[in-house]
């Protein structure tokens, strides 16, 4: 992923509210599942890590990238960004 096209799902994101929250159990099974549902619906989701979770965002971002084939747009705080193409139908088109 180009820089310029990093910047533009970064600036489509600023606007998302999270739709997954990581919480004092960490990453589950169930947890990624649901983000890898998510991502293939959505293409772009953003996660939130609660503050009774106490892993790095950054770790559980790499993991959860590779677990469900995406990649990390970006780590701010404790909300995370992941960027995964749709084999059909793109929604978003990357400059």
């Amino acid at each position: 992923m180009t820089t310029k096209q990093r910047a533009y799902l970064k600036g489509l994101a600023m606007t998302m509210d999270p739709i997954i929250q990581i919480g004092k159990s960490s990453l589950t099974p169930e947890v990624i599942e649901a983000v890898r549902e998510a991502i293939d619906k959505r293409e772009l989701i953003k996660i939130s890590v609660l503050k009774n979770c106490f892993d790095d965002p950054r770790e559980l971002a790499q993991i959860v990238a590779e677990r469900t084939h995406s990649e990390v747009v970006q780590v701010i705080g404790k909300k995370i960004v992941l960027y995964k193409q749709a084999k059909e139908n793109s929604k978003i088109t990357l400059p």
